[in-house]
Protein backbone atom coordinates (compact mmCIF):
# COMPACT_ATOMS: atom_id res chain seq x y z
CA UNK A 1 0.00 0.00 0.00
CA UNK A 2 1.32 3.37 -0.87
CA UNK A 3 1.37 6.48 1.51
CA UNK A 4 0.76 9.58 0.51
CA UNK A 5 3.55 12.70 1.68
CA UNK A 6 0.66 14.36 2.95
CA UNK A 7 -0.04 11.21 5.24
CA UNK A 8 2.93 10.84 6.41
CA UNK A 9 3.32 14.64 7.33
CA UNK A 10 0.45 14.07 9.60
CA UNK A 11 1.76 11.33 11.52
CA UNK A 12 4.86 13.28 12.18
CA UNK A 13 2.83 16.03 13.41
CA UNK A 14 0.78 14.14 15.73
CA UNK A 15 4.04 12.11 16.95
CA UNK A 16 5.59 15.25 17.71
CA UNK A 17 2.72 16.95 19.27
CA UNK A 18 3.48 17.29 23.27
CA UNK A 19 0.68 15.04 25.07
CA UNK A 20 -1.93 17.48 26.58
CA UNK A 21 -1.26 18.86 30.41
CA UNK A 22 -2.98 17.18 33.08
CA UNK A 23 -6.15 19.51 33.49
CA UNK A 24 -6.58 21.14 37.00
CA UNK A 25 -8.56 18.66 39.66
CA UNK A 26 -11.10 19.46 42.76
CA UNK A 27 -10.77 17.25 45.42
CA UNK A 28 -13.41 17.50 48.35
CA UNK A 29 -12.04 17.33 52.00
CA UNK A 30 -12.67 14.32 53.41
CA UNK A 31 -13.45 14.98 57.53
CA UNK A 32 -13.51 11.27 58.78
CA UNK A 33 -10.22 10.54 56.76
CA UNK A 34 -8.91 13.20 58.32
CA UNK A 35 -6.87 14.42 61.21
CA UNK A 36 -6.10 18.15 63.04
CA UNK A 37 -3.99 17.64 66.28
CA UNK A 38 -3.71 21.25 68.26
CA UNK A 39 -0.88 21.12 71.02
CA UNK A 40 -1.52 23.40 73.95
CA UNK A 41 1.66 23.37 76.35
CA UNK A 42 1.74 24.89 79.47
CA UNK A 43 4.02 27.22 81.15
CA UNK A 44 4.39 29.27 84.41
CA UNK A 45 6.49 28.55 87.63
CA UNK A 46 4.44 25.50 88.78
CA UNK A 47 3.83 24.43 85.01
CA UNK A 48 4.86 20.48 86.18
CA UNK A 49 1.60 21.11 87.78
CA UNK A 50 -0.46 21.30 84.98
CA UNK A 51 -0.46 18.99 81.55
CA UNK A 52 -0.61 19.52 77.98
CA UNK A 53 -4.33 19.20 76.34
CA UNK A 54 -4.06 17.75 72.67
CA UNK A 55 -7.54 19.20 71.02
CA UNK A 56 -8.64 17.86 67.91
CA UNK A 57 -11.24 19.15 64.80
CA UNK A 58 -13.69 16.29 64.09
CA UNK A 59 -15.53 18.99 61.99
CA UNK A 60 -13.72 20.13 58.90
CA UNK A 61 -14.90 20.60 55.15
CA UNK A 62 -13.22 21.97 52.09
CA UNK A 63 -11.46 21.67 49.25
CA UNK A 64 -8.25 21.48 46.80
CA UNK A 65 -8.45 21.97 43.53
CA UNK A 66 -5.06 20.89 42.69
CA UNK A 67 -2.90 21.73 39.25
CA UNK A 68 -0.25 19.68 38.57
CA UNK A 69 0.60 21.78 35.17
CA UNK A 70 0.74 25.00 37.08
CA UNK A 71 1.44 24.64 41.09
CA UNK A 72 0.64 28.12 41.40
CA UNK A 73 -2.97 27.98 39.92
CA UNK A 74 -3.53 25.37 42.99
CA UNK A 75 -6.57 26.44 45.82
CA UNK A 76 -7.28 25.30 49.06
CA UNK A 77 -9.57 26.32 51.59
CA UNK A 78 -10.25 24.43 55.05
CA UNK A 79 -12.93 25.80 57.53
CA UNK A 80 -13.39 24.52 60.46
CA UNK A 81 -16.53 24.63 63.18
CA UNK A 82 -15.11 26.56 66.23
CA UNK A 83 -17.28 25.05 68.69
CA UNK A 84 -16.77 21.36 67.80
CA UNK A 85 -13.12 20.84 68.98
CA UNK A 86 -12.89 18.76 71.63
CA UNK A 87 -10.46 17.77 73.79
CA UNK A 88 -9.04 14.08 73.92
CA UNK A 89 -9.28 12.18 77.09
CA UNK A 90 -5.94 10.43 76.89
CA UNK A 91 -4.24 11.88 79.74
CA UNK A 92 -6.62 14.58 81.09
CA UNK A 93 -7.70 14.17 84.84
CA UNK A 94 -11.20 12.71 84.84
CA UNK A 95 -14.06 14.87 84.37
CA UNK A 96 -11.18 17.86 83.24
CA UNK A 97 -11.97 17.61 79.28
CA UNK A 98 -15.54 19.09 79.31
CA UNK A 99 -14.00 21.94 81.96
CA UNK A 100 -11.21 22.60 78.99
CA UNK A 101 -14.18 22.89 76.11
CA UNK A 102 -15.98 24.95 78.24
CA UNK A 103 -13.07 27.48 78.52
CA UNK A 104 -11.56 27.03 74.98
CA UNK A 105 -15.40 28.15 73.62
CA UNK A 106 -15.71 30.84 76.24
CA UNK A 107 -15.07 34.16 76.15
CA UNK A 108 -11.69 34.64 76.78
CA UNK A 109 -10.59 32.45 73.89
CA UNK A 110 -12.18 31.15 70.91
CA UNK A 111 -16.04 33.01 71.60
CA UNK A 112 -17.23 30.04 69.56
CA UNK A 113 -20.90 31.78 69.50
CA UNK A 114 -19.72 34.96 67.98
CA UNK A 115 -17.34 33.55 65.83
CA UNK A 116 -17.99 30.14 64.82
CA UNK A 117 -15.81 29.13 62.10
CA UNK A 118 -12.20 29.13 61.68
CA UNK A 119 -11.07 29.19 57.78
CA UNK A 120 -8.03 29.17 55.93
CA UNK A 121 -7.71 30.15 52.47
CA UNK A 122 -4.59 29.82 50.29
CA UNK A 123 -3.41 32.95 48.18
CA UNK A 124 -0.09 31.41 46.74
CA UNK A 125 1.12 28.39 45.88
CA UNK A 126 5.04 27.11 45.16
CA UNK A 127 7.11 24.41 45.60
CA UNK A 128 8.67 21.40 42.92
CA UNK A 129 7.35 17.86 42.23
CA UNK A 130 9.24 15.06 44.83
CA UNK A 131 8.37 12.02 42.17
CA UNK A 132 6.04 9.36 42.43
CA UNK A 133 2.65 11.71 42.58
CA UNK A 134 3.97 13.01 45.72
CA UNK A 135 4.92 17.04 46.33
CA UNK A 136 6.64 19.53 48.19
CA UNK A 137 4.82 22.62 48.46
CA UNK A 138 4.79 26.23 50.32
CA UNK A 139 1.17 27.81 50.95
CA UNK A 140 0.84 31.25 51.55
CA UNK A 141 -2.72 32.03 52.65
CA UNK A 142 -4.63 34.10 55.67
CA UNK A 143 -6.02 32.17 58.85
CA UNK A 144 -9.48 33.83 60.19
CA UNK A 145 -10.20 32.94 63.75
CA UNK A 146 -11.74 34.69 66.58
CA UNK A 147 -12.63 37.77 64.28
CA UNK A 148 -8.82 38.29 63.22
CA UNK A 149 -7.63 37.85 59.62
CA UNK A 150 -3.63 36.72 59.39
CA UNK A 151 -0.99 35.66 56.79
CA UNK A 152 0.51 32.52 57.45
CA UNK A 153 2.77 29.81 55.22
CA UNK A 154 2.69 26.47 55.58
CA UNK A 155 5.09 23.92 54.26
CA UNK A 156 2.71 20.98 53.16
CA UNK A 157 3.94 17.44 51.88
CA UNK A 158 1.25 16.58 49.14
CA UNK A 159 0.64 12.71 47.79
CA UNK A 160 -1.85 12.04 45.11
CA UNK A 161 -2.64 8.19 44.12
CA UNK A 162 -5.73 7.79 42.29
CA UNK A 163 -8.70 10.09 43.43
CA UNK A 164 -7.16 10.31 46.79
CA UNK A 165 -5.02 13.69 47.64
CA UNK A 166 -3.42 13.52 51.35
CA UNK A 167 -1.69 16.64 52.44
CA UNK A 168 0.55 16.78 55.71
CA UNK A 169 2.26 19.48 57.63
CA UNK A 170 2.67 21.67 60.98
CA UNK A 171 2.13 25.18 62.03
CA UNK A 172 2.52 27.42 64.61
CA UNK A 173 0.06 29.76 65.87
CA UNK A 174 0.14 32.09 69.11
CA UNK A 175 -3.03 33.26 71.22
CA UNK A 176 -2.39 36.68 70.73
CA UNK A 177 -2.13 36.56 67.35
CA UNK A 178 -5.40 36.78 67.19
CA UNK A 179 -6.85 38.66 70.38
CA UNK A 180 -7.54 35.31 72.46
CA UNK A 181 -5.83 34.96 76.01
CA UNK A 182 -4.36 31.57 77.10
CA UNK A 183 -6.41 30.50 80.10
CA UNK A 184 -4.60 30.94 83.57
CA UNK A 185 -5.15 29.60 86.72
CA UNK A 186 -3.74 29.79 89.77
CA UNK A 187 -2.55 33.42 90.19
CA UNK A 188 -0.68 32.44 86.46
CA UNK A 189 1.41 30.12 88.38
CA UNK A 190 0.08 27.43 85.53
CA UNK A 191 -0.95 28.60 82.59
CA UNK A 192 -1.74 27.70 78.86
CA UNK A 193 1.33 28.98 76.39
CA UNK A 194 1.01 31.36 74.30
CA UNK A 195 1.87 29.29 71.38
CA UNK A 196 -0.55 26.63 69.63
CA UNK A 197 1.21 23.70 67.93
CA UNK A 198 -0.99 22.07 65.16
CA UNK A 199 0.18 19.26 63.21
CA UNK A 200 -2.92 17.53 60.17
CA UNK A 201 -2.94 15.32 57.55
CA UNK A 202 -6.04 16.42 55.26
CA UNK A 203 -7.68 13.68 53.12
CA UNK A 204 -9.42 14.63 49.95
CA UNK A 205 -11.55 12.69 47.36
CA UNK A 206 -11.42 13.70 43.78
CA UNK A 207 -14.72 14.42 42.59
Amino acid sequence: MRVSRRSWAGVAVFLCTPPLAAAPRTFVVDPAASAVRIHVGKSGAFSFAGHTHEVVAPTLSGEVTADPADLAASRVALTFEAAALRVRPEGEPPGDPPKVEEAMRGPTVLEAARFPTITFKSQRVSGREAGGGAYDLELAGEVALHGVTRPITLPVHVEVSGDTLTASGKAVLRHDQFGMQPVSVAGGSVKVKNEIAIDFRIVARGR
